[in-house]
């Protein structure tokens, strides 16, 4: 199949550049096909965020979209910070909260909602996008350039083997291929390796972030309200922290973040998120409630001095591929959105010049680098690194950073997140209390929630480079850490009676969140697609 432009990921980043493709052909009056490729069963169906949306990048793309019917319900209202202690909590005063913290403007969406409103926004403009789709392969011309991509093939038993359900794989060509995977996405781990993208740029750093939704007592609903937190139930050496925020009927989501830079094999991000909701802050809020949904998936941390090259021969990163998420604001569908743009933008001017795609897309990292993107990004650079020095300092040199507008004369640099963690007999041990059912939940009920779902006669998309690691080394050296930086269960040791421990992975499990890709100690598991369709359906996250 050909086509002018593809696009790999229907999210903020992915439906903005295609919906600008298509706006640019329209006003030019010029053919050019877009298509879309999305591996989730349904646009949204793979999208969890917090998420408070800064319209910024919706109002330049789609200034009616109130008129369309966006499905932005809930403005924005008071701001609550808090430092959580292990019994109570610090709220610091309104005039402290740095204007980069603030939301006043904003709206709390489900932003898988607005991905599936995105959609119909493109296909209205012509765009081809086709869910339940997983791109597996990027396909190069013999002179190197990306050529497209190809899909996988469907109905491959676990052994190999073709099934009686057989589809081979489909070919995408393009003249110009966006990758707007997301988060550590499988084949922009390739095109970084293979363009050397990073040769300029600090590792991405990543957290893991967790979220519920819960229809809570109507008498406890305050529409609007923002709260965050820092601090208990983490240790003072582990980044990571707490959103809640009230929106549409009744309803709040409710997540944690922890920074996968932790040192302790120990921990469990999704144990951590179940003991947060304890807290006396937490606990009466759920009290009384149901939830309705659970999720969770690694997010960018690396911020402005992580970002690597963001073209290559034939195409361009966009998004959190391109690792745009601005961590004090704990916000980047804006930034994906903008440069989604800024991309489809180049690659609409350059298929102007030279129809064959031939020509590089470098007027999209330039646009980047003079966009209202690159300015947040860089005024908050040393946030996050600061804190790898503990709670205090981190917390003082951000500080410094938000208030001043990033005009300190440095700096800070990241280290791999797999290179942290300390060996399990250095590292204390964790007591997590049991779930109570009530607040607090299990992992298997949890995934229930997700609605995940993968084909189980397929070839696991959880491999392993070598099969010795996990019981040589990470169970060994690290007490197999992988049981618990997994928030859904997927790595399990067994110990039959009649032989050694052995990992077993439950792919049907895995809620694509990316952890174990980026956590392993050894980067010895290396997360690729499924067949199309699998994975979670998220239905309002």
């Amino acid at each position: 199949m050909e086509f002018d432009v593809v696009i790999v990921g229907a999210g903020p980043a992915g439906l903005a550049a295609a919906i600008r493709l298509r706006q640019l052909a329209e006003e030019s009056g010029r053919e050019l096909s877009v298509t879309v490729l999305e591996k989730g069963s349904e646009v949204g169906a793979h999208i969890l965020s917090g998420a408070v949306f800064e319209p910024r990048a919706l109002d330049e793309l789609i200034p009616d979209w109130k008129e369309k019917g966006a499905p932005l319900n809930t403005r924005a209202g008071s701001d609550e910070f808090r430092l959580l202690t292990a019994r109570g909590s610090i709220r610091m005063p309104g005039a402290l909260l740095p204007p980069q913290m603030r939301n006043h403007g904003n709206y709390i969406i489900s932003l898988g909602n607005l991905c599936r409103w995105l959609g119909q926004q493109a296909e209205e403009l012509g765009v081809e996008v086709y869910p339940g789709f997983a791109a597996a392969e990027v396909l190069y011309h013999d002179d190197g350039r990306v050529k497209g991509v190809a899909t996988g093939d469907m109905g491959i038993a676990r052994d190999g083997s073709q099934k009686a359900s057989y589809e081979p794989g489909v070919e995408l060509h393009a003249k110009y291929t966006l990758f707007a995977e997301g988060a550590r996405g499988s084949l922009t781990k390739q095109l970084v390796e293979r363009f050397d993208l990073r040769a300029r740029s600090d590792p991405q750093t990543y957290g893991i972030g967790l979220k519920e939704v819960w229809e809570i007592d109507p008498g406890k609903h305050k529409p609007g309200l923002i709260q965050h937190s820092f601090g208990w139930p983490l240790d003072s050496r582990t980044y990571g922290g707490s959103f809640l925020y009230h929106f549409d009927e009744n309803l709040v989501s409710i997540g944690f973040v922890v920074a996968l830079d932790y040192e302790n094999p120990h921990l469990s991000p999704f144990d951590e998120f179940q003991r947060f909701k304890t807290h006396p802050q937490i606990r009466p809020v759920l009290e009384g409630g149901q939830r309705l949904a659970y999720g969770a998936r690694a997010i960018n941390e690396g911020g402005y001095q992580s970002i690597p090259e963001t073209v290559f021969p034939g195409g361009a990163l966009i998004g959190c591929a391109a690792g745009l998420l601005n961590v004090p604001k704990i916000k980047g569908s804006h930034n994906a959105m903008k440069s989604g743009a800024l991309a489809a933008e180049a690659a609409f001017a350059a298929l102007g010049e030279a129809e064959d795609g031939t020509k590089p897309l470098d007027a999209y990292p330039a646009a980047l680098r003079r966009s209202w993107v690159i300015k947040e990004l860089k005024q908050v650079r040393n946030c996050r690194p600061a804190f790898r020095w503990g709670l205090v300092p981190g917390t003082v040199i951000s500080f410094m950073e938000l208030w001043t507008g990033g005009v300190l004369p440095w700096t800070l640099r990241h280290r791999q997140d797999h290179e942290s963690l300390r060996k399990a007999a250095a590292a204390p041990k964790i007591a997590y209390p049991k779930p109570d059912g009530v607040v607090s939940f299990d992992k298997p009920s949890s995934v229930y929630l997700s609605n995940t779902n993968h084909e189980e006669d397929q070839p696991a998309h959880l491999t392993l480079k070598d099969d010795g690691v996990p019981i040589k080394v990470n169970l060994a050296l690290y007490d197999a850490p992988e049981q618990r930086y997994c928030p859904a269960g997927v790595y399990e040791i067994v110990e039959d009676a009649d032989g050694p421990p052995r990992l077993q992975i439950n792919a049907q499990n895995c809620v694509h969140c990316k952890t174990c890709d980026i956590k392993d100690p050894t980067q010895n598991i290396v997360w690729v697609v499924p067949e199309g369709g699998g994975g979670p359906n998220y239905a309002n996250m």
